[in-house]
């Protein structure tokens, strides 16, 4: 049985690998041996049709930071060769708190979707930042080459299962109704992100017609 660890009332941590492979079991031969280190041409035609992912990264002092990502399909990632990708960068909000991270600590994990899909492509690798390279011309969306791109070299790539989409039911329509229990995008930043604005000045600012037009420019 696992060893306990009372931090709370009720809970039973887990503290080993022991503990965690006792409570989980093994891993099927199929599942353990599937990471691979270089593109097929199924990874290959995946990154072609992914229009986001996630990337996340952690400082050289464990601070973590899951950011996610996205573009048209066939802009969003430029394979470089079967071991490199890049993974473009648009204007944002300048945190840049995942590249701060690279800057300390290079290793990345990505998890690419494609809509629809309940399966997802996964990489895991060593990234540096790059603010100028000839492949930035084949990035372009509506005419804007990337801000910068994070170039990653592969350590594994492999597919990963659908159970957490069917659990969740994500890519069902009809389940979706984004603002029955959550307030709207302009709510919740005059609550959490005080900035002057009012409710109906953010309402403004975040309809899509008036937020798009900063996408890319």
């Amino acid at each position: 049985m696992p060893t306990t660890t009372s931090v709370a009332a009720g809970w039973t941590r887990i503290t080993t690998v022991d503990d965690l492979v006792g409570l989980l079991g093994e891993p099927n031969e199929r599942a353990r041996d599937k990471a691979r280190p270089a593109l097929l041409d199924v990874d290959r035609a995946w990154l072609a049709a992914t229009p986001f992912c996630v990337l996340a990264t952690s400082s050289a002092t464990g601070e973590c930071d899951a950011s996610p990502k996205g573009d048209p399909a066939g802009r969003l990632v430029h394979v470089i060769d079967e071991r490199t990708i890049a993974l473009a960068e648009r204007p944002g909000n300048k945190r840049a708190d995942g590249y701060k991270n690279i800057l300390q600590n290079p290793h990345v994990g990505l998890n690419f979707f494609i809509p629809g899909r309940a399966d997802t492509l996964r990489i895991n690798g060593r990234a540096r930042l790059v603010s100028e390279a000839p492949f930035f011309d084949e990035m372009l969306v509506k005419g804007h080459r990337p801000v910068l791109a994070v170039v990653v070299e592969i350590d594994q790539i492999f597919f990963h299962c659908g159970k957490a989409f069917l659990r969740s039911g994500l890519w069902k329509p009809e389940t979706w109704d984004p603002e029955a229990r959550v307030p709207r995008r302009a709510v919740i930043a005059k609550e959490v992100e005080p900035n002057g604005m009012t409710v109906e000045q953010l309402d403004e600012y975040y309809k899509p017609e008036n937020y798009n037009r900063g996408l890319y420019a």
